[in-house]
């Protein structure tokens, strides 16, 4: 295989380029920094970066490159949040399915794709590992591939497995080959980390939990109350994994056989997922595992894929929620917090599905004191769920399905599940909208 320097390859990039990255442990930070520092020499204007969530470095969102880069996220991580509600970085809404279509169709452009891979294999292929995003559709129409290959990088399959050439210059694609430019830096993955379970998390966890069936097919989100409810599961039976990610959690339950997807309609005996998101035990539980399959995510987040499985369960949380169901999970106000992500894509998938539970799980309060169930949502906040598609709210106090109540019965089912000490205020804020 032929290397280059990460300051050889990114040399591949020109101003007034489209470069896309992917999200999170495989972001990759060393051909990204090289990127930088071609900005801090003044050789380029106008590059145009987007990316999914990611997390650590991220100097090209900084005041001094204005002019220089450009990032319009997918999804807004806190890396880039200041940047983003300050005017430096921008978002592009979506759902998160649509994003390969945005590249198909020509809406965005692509000429530079940078990656983290695994090892070549004795068949010369190389994987996306922890994270495929839409990287297959970008890959296809990119002018150049500039790949860091870290031994870190757990080998998965799926939509993420790329063929090489011989000699590592271009990969092999149907009817096309995509020049490549490979650079070796190895550096362990980022790992997430583990934040202690709360009350209130074990108490929304026992509530979502107490609404999944068995043979359910999960979607699993980031933070505590996807891990609280995979804690309560272990009872269950013939579970199944079709979800924009998932984490460590997965992996017990999968051990002791409650995880084996043998119901699933889609990709039976597998866990499906876009991105990982996780620690050192996932990474290595990943690796060269046959039962793991990572695909675009025009594939994990497509309804109408998701629909076909049976018993859908789409947890997903929000910012706020008003007492007509309306659901606000990407802005607080008019401020881009995050983004809309997969969380429609997954409630229309579980709406669709026979037997289906959409779940929107949340704390009632946030941690400054203030009720995250509204009578009307903030100015300005963004609604990603319709309240024509909300059915179970979970807070710690409780679950409500709205699905066919009116607004009236909508709203007393919400209160009833809000912090006690602000459910007076709702009622009297009700009767006066």
């Amino acid at each position: 295989m032929r290397y280059y320097t990460a300051e050889d390859a990114v040399a591949q990039i020109h101003s007034g380029d489209y470069v896309y990255w992917p999200c999170v442990a495989a972001a990759p930070e060393h051909l990204i920094e090289a990127l930088v520092h071609r900005g801090d020499r003044g050789e380029l204007q106008g590059v145009r970066i987007s990316h999914f969530y990611t997390e650590g470095y991220a100097d090209y969102v900084l005041p001094q490159y204005k002019g220089v880069f450009q990032l319009d996220s997918f999804f807004v991580g806190g890396n880039v949040r200041k940047a983003t509600q300050g005017g430096q970085a921008d978002y592009i809404p979506c759902s998160l399915s649509e994003c390969p279509r945005f590249i198909s169709s020509g809406s965005l452009d692509c000429d530079v794709v940078m990656l983290t891979v695994s090892e070549p294999d004795e068949r010369g292929r190389v994987s996306l590992g922890t994270s495929v995003d839409f990287m297959p559709e970008a890959i296809a129409r990119a002018r150049v591939v500039i790949a860091q290959v870290n031994r870190f990088m757990p080998f998965t399959y799926g939509d993420g497995v790329l063929t090489l050439n011989t000699d590592g210059t271009a990969i092999d694609l149907p009817g096309r080959k995509v020049p490549l430019c490979l650079v070796r830096h190895d550096q362990p993955l980022k790992e997430a980390g583990r934040a202690p379970l709360s009350e209130t998390d074990i108490a929304i966890g026992r509530h979502a939990a107490a609404l999944i069936p068995d043979g359910a097919t999960l979607q699993i989100g980031i933070g505590n109350i996807p891990t609280a409810v995979l804690s309560q599961l272990g009872g269950h039976k013939d579970l199944g994994v079709h979800s924009e990610m998932f984490t460590d959690d997965v992996i017990p339950l999968v051990e002791k056989g409650v995880i084996n997807g043998r119901l699933k309609k889609t990709d039976p005996g597998k866990l499906v997922a876009m991105f990982l998101k996780g620690n050192q035990p996932l990474y290595d539980f990943v690796d060269h595992n046959e039962a793991v399959l990572m695909k675009d995510v025009g594939y994990t987040n497509s309804p109408l894929i998701i629909a076909q499985n049976p018993r859908v369960v789409a947890l997903n949380s929000a910012i706020e929620i008003d007492l007509s169901g309306q659901v606000c999970s990407d802005s607080i106000g008019s401020k881009i917090f995050s983004g809309s992500g997969g969380q429609l894509d997954f409630i229309l998938g579980a709406t669709y599905s026979q037997g289906g539970v959409p779940i929107i799980a949340m704390p009632s309060m946030t941690g400054k004191g203030k009720s995250k169930i509204v009578p009307t949502l903030t100015r300005g906040a963004g609604v990603v769920t319709p309240r024509t598609l909300t059915q179970w709210v979970v807070t710690e106090n409780g679950a409500v399905n709205l699905y066919g109540k009116s607004l009236r019965e909508r709203a007393r089912l919400l209160i009833s599940i809000a912090d006690p000490s602000q459910q007076e205020e709702l009622k009297k804020a009700f009767d006066n909208l």
